[in-house]
């Protein structure tokens, strides 16, 4: 089943009249493997992988390059970002590999994983000092946004959501005092 079919099926049990349905099963999503490679290809979304995997690695749990959060975190870039938030975010790839020369002599892709790490710690203690003083109207810093897209695409993928939350695919009653271990795995939003 397809993405408009599901739409479909759901404004039919809904009652068949979704105000504007026309417009949600048309507009949909609006990138295709096309539309993402004219903003970052294949190499970069390799590259996003590392970063992604760097930031959330493999453990007991898969990590964020089995999720397939650089192709994630191309689609929204181009789905969702603005052009001046794109125009940011693709620089943002060379810089990181600027910094990784700055550091370590080389790329990002030849450092080994501890290397890596030091690169990305630099860049979110630097990220984090750029948002104490930005402004509200100037942009994010590169490396947030590619943080939070590292941990928003893990997390709400089929890998995540599944292996690294506790996942309950037909939940219950809301119980909203539900007792919690320290060390127990949060849950997974369904």
């Amino acid at each position: 089943m397809d993405r408009r079919e599901a739409i479909s099926r759901v404004a039919l049990l809904l009652g068949g009249t979704v105000l504007g349905a026309e417009f949600f099963l048309q507009s949909g999503c609006k990138s295709g493997p096309e539309k993402v490679s004219e903003l970052l290809g294949p190499e970069q979304v390799s590259f996003l992988n590392e970063v992604a995997e760097t930031i959330l690695p493999a453990t007991s749990t898969p990590g964020a390059k089995a999720a397939g959060v650089g192709k994630f975190m191309a689609m929204m870039v181009h789905d969702c970002y603005t052009p001046d938030d794109q125009k940011i975010f693709t620089k943002g790839v060379s810089q990181l590999d600027e910094a990784s020369n700055k550091k370590n002599g080389k790329k990002f892709m030849e450092c080994d994983p501890k290397q890596r790490t030091a690169v990305l710690i630099d860049l979110d203690n630097e990220q984090k000092a750029y948002q104490k003083t930005k402004k509200k109207e100037e942009p994010n810093h590169y490396f947030r946004m590619m943080k939070e897209l590292t941990m928003l695409g893990y997390f709400t993928s089929e890998v995540g959501a599944t292996k690294a939350l506790r996942y309950l695919p037909v939940p219950g009653k809301y119980d909203g005092n539900v007792p919690y271990k320290k060390g127990e795995k949060a849950w997974a939003l369904s």
